[in-house]
């Protein structure tokens, strides 16, 4: 049996970015003819004109964090989906509300790839435990067990002593779910002397899977590896046993950015996870997911071929709310931008003497004293605050994917 899921995983770099581009033109097209929404977001730009990341990183993004807004004026998903060619089969719900599909299509979220690289294959039995109530997760990896020919136990949350109780009488191969509850469901079958050591396999999601954790469950002979997806996009990454990054699933694209900007950051810094699902039923162009993650240099040691990153590293929502006024990181862009000497820049938020104070500590090679002038000027123009201006050389700011930082300590 082969170690990868399909060719796909093991495919050379150029023919799969040539490859992914071709899907991209053709996602271009088909969202413009077929949902409201990207007929007039995207109704400037002609598809052959993207053959490369510059020219596909100048076109707009979705944000998550307006979908709320969309949805709320266009029921149910905001115009996002192609309903005249296939119809949804679930409706999912999400915090915000957000409102997301699901469709009558085999692995729609395509989380059968990272159950393949964490070991689980035709005729085990999965015990999931992700939530079937509302949000897609539990549906999510049932269709993906199914896709690869497991039978699962549609387990859920909560109720551990039932869990425990299931696993010691139908013995369960796999584990999905969250790690912390792994840990809970593990820890209950001790206290009631039960036996869940059928348990050999687990893919986590939803949550940190912190290094003690993960040791914990070897030490019980429980190979956990862990996955990262949203439930707009289904499968982002995934991790394989080299337990080096994630590695970037087959059917998106992946960029990161700057985080209140468009503007891919160079490998190895910290930024925003940006989504293009390249699958024809709900189509999202360059979705820029709130998350902060990290491209990783070459390919996973496993043999898999696609690029990395490093995890969930945080959120880039950084907005916050000075002298009664709101920062959004998509100011501090538009400062950056007025001033090309700036390579990167940081807004630091503090409270000192009783008084809310903004220092833009700015990575500058080359500069006069009157490029700080210049950057208050712009922050006062932008921000509507007056603020101060640190120069800094390149490289003196953390690589952790703030542009707000917001330090206030009010004891």
């Amino acid at each position: 049996m082969s170690d990868y899921y399909d060719e796909l995983e093991t495919r050379g770099s150029d023919e799969r970015e040539q490859a992914q581009f071709e899907s991209i033109r053709a996602q271009i097209e088909h969202v413009k003819a077929n949902t409201t929404a990207y007929a007039k977001a995207l109704a400037d730009v002609d598809a052959g004109d993207i053959h490369d990341a510059a020219a596909f990183g100048a076109l707009p993004l979705t944000r998550k964090s307006e979908l709320i807004e969309l949805q709320r004026a266009m029921r149910p998903f905001g115009g996002y989906t192609p309903d005249r060619q296939s119809r949804y089969c679930h409706v999912f719900a999400s915090p915000g509300p957000i409102y997301e599909p699901g469709y009558p299509v085999p692995d729609f979220w395509r989380f059968a790839r990272s159950l393949y690289a964490s070991g689980i294959r035709r005729g085990d039995l999965v015990h999931n435990c992700f939530s079937y109530h509302f949000t897609p997760a539990g549906q999510m990896f049932d269709s993906a067990a199914a896709a690869l020919g497991c039978a699962v136990i549609p387990a859920g949350v909560g109720q551990t002593e039932l869990q425990v109780q299931t696993i010691a009488d139908l013995k369960p191969d796999a584990y999905v779910g969250t790690p912390s509850f792994l840990k809970i469901v593990l820890e209950q079958a001790d206290e009631l002397g039960s036996d869940a050591s059928s348990i050999k396999k687990a893919l986590v999601s939803g949550e940190a899977l912190p290094p003690p954790l993960r040791e914990s469950f070897a030490a019980r002979g429980v190979e956990v590896l862990q996955c990262y997806g949203t439930a707009d996009l289904g499968l982002i990454a995934y991790e394989s046993s080299a337990r080096e990054g994630l590695i970037v699933d087959e059917g998106v694209y992946v960029e990161i950015v700057r985080p209140g900007s468009g503007d891919p950051v160079p490998e190895g810094e910290v930024g925003e996870v940006v989504v293009t699902n390249l699958g024809k039923e709900y189509p999202l162009i360059r979705f820029a997911t709130g998350d902060l993650s990290a491209l990783m240099p070459g390919p996973s040691p496993c043999g898999r071929s696609n690029r990395r990153i490093a995890g969930w590293m945080g959120r880039a929502d950084q907005t916050a709310k000075v002298r009664g006024m709101f920062i959004h990181p998509e100011q501090v862009d538009r400062v950056l931008k007025r001033h090309p000497e700036i390579s990167r820049a940081r807004l630091v938020i503090d409270w000192i003497d009783q008084a809310d104070e903004i220092t833009l500590r700015c990575e500058a090679a080359d500069y006069d004293q009157s490029l700080g002038s210049a950057i208050a000027d712009s922050i006062r123009a932008i921000c509507k605050l007056r603020g101060e201006v640190d120069l800094v050389a390149p490289g003196s700011l953390p690589n952790d994917g703030k542009v707000i930082d917001d330090v206030r300590q009010y004891d």
